[in-house]
């Protein structure tokens, strides 16, 4: 009979194979894939991995699209490497865009350029106390977290629906339901004059730099990180279950909650129904594919920003359906899936003889 066998400890390079072999699978699958609905694939996979990076202009709307992705990932990377599953990242996100979108609009024309200061930390409180909610069943009711936080996605996209159909509607907006628009002063400045790409961008590496040095050179980082691979040993070395749920839960909504300000600061300068995007589901995507490590992240994040320019130019350009863009982040989940499993394990023929 077949059984699976673990294999050795594996080393870095192979943890680095594993998602480039996934990217190739991927790429064989998209082939396949546009072969069969009758385009051309070449044509298509250019749509998705060479346009994105073609100009200026596309690196610039690239790093609108990475932004986002890249906060949230790093938050969650946080929370999955502490073994805590906060898979609700996207009503974090909204919950940042709600605190940043408050603040900003009570910002007048007379109103300073450090306005946006406390709004960007109105999105991160927004996001930490939405995250906390999630902290707080799981510690005082042992609830899962993987529910919690998912149903309150959908608390948090009511809430923002009921604000901006109702209170913050914009009385001068045509009936159409989304809020004013910000004030200059509240939204990030712009790194390059002409293009999009905005402080945000500053904000995020900067956030990679810093979660580098809290993952892997603090006390509480290395107690996060003991916690996730070894509960057991972290009881016993006296690190708190209950400050580990706390702490990652707290930094990955906080984290959340910031790409939801820097989102509604930035491109978009209000709030509308269409803020929650999936930004929270495919950070998920990008924080395995960049192994949970904040550079790696980086690189997944950029990936996974071409899969959704490239699903919205295929659908313009092609008469494809945007779902694609959905096509592409399974495939690419579901092939780095099968590459761990076959880098961690090794399949053996056993006789049943040797088997008893």
């Amino acid at each position: 009979m077949l059984r699976l066998e673990p294999r050795a400890q594996l080393g870095w390079v192979q943890a680095l194979a594993s998602p480039l072999i996934a990217l190739l699978l991927t790429l064989a699958a998209g082939v396949l894939l546009f072969t069969a609905l009758g385009k051309d694939p070449i044509q298509a996979l250019g749509l998705f991995f060479i346009e994105p990076l073609k100009s200026a202009y596309a690196l610039s709307e690239l790093s609108i699209k990475a932004v986002p992705l890249l906060l949230i990932a790093l938050g969650l990377a946080v929370c999955f490497r502490a073994n805590v599953w906060n898979i609700g990242a996207e009503g974090q996100f909204v919950l940042g865009a709600l605190g940043a979108g408050y603040v900003a609009m009570h910002a007048g024309p007379g109103s300073s350029a450090w306005v946006l200061v406390p709004v960007l930390l109105a999105g991160v409180l927004g996001g930490m106390l939405w995250a906390g909610v999630v902290a707080l069943l799981r510690d005082r009711f042992n609830t899962n977290e993987i529910l919690v936080s998912l149903m309150l996605v959908y608390v948090a996209t009511l809430l923002l629906n009921y604000l901006i159909y109702g209170p913050w509607k914009d009385p001068a907006g045509y009936n159409f339901p989304q809020t004013v628009l910000f004030d200059a002063a509240t939204r990030l400045p712009r790194l390059v004059p002409g293009l999009r790409m905005n402080l945000g961008l500053v904000i995020a590496l900067a956030l990679v730099v810093a979660l580098l040095v809290f993952q892997f050179r603090t006390y509480r980082g290395y107690a996060l990180m003991v916690g996730g691979l070894a509960p057991a040993a972290a009881r016993y070395a006296g690190f708190s279950s209950r400050g580990a749920v706390w702490t990652a839960l707290l930094l990955s909504g906080g984290l959340a909650g910031l790409a939801g300000a820097v989102e509604v600061a930035g491109p978009l300068g209000q709030l509308t129904p269409y803020v929650p995007v999936g930004y929270g589901f495919g950070a998920i995507i990008v924080a395995f594919v960049g192994r949970l490590h904040p550079v790696g992240i980086v690189f997944s994040s950029v990936l996974m920003s071409m899969f959704y320019i490239g699903g919205e130019l295929a659908q313009s350009r092609m008469g494809l359906p945007k779902s694609l863009t959905s096509v592409f982040q399974g495939l690419l989940l579901f092939a780095l899936l099968a590459c761990d499993q076959a880098l961690l394990y090794r399949v053996r023929w056993q006789t049943k003889g040797t088997a008893a």
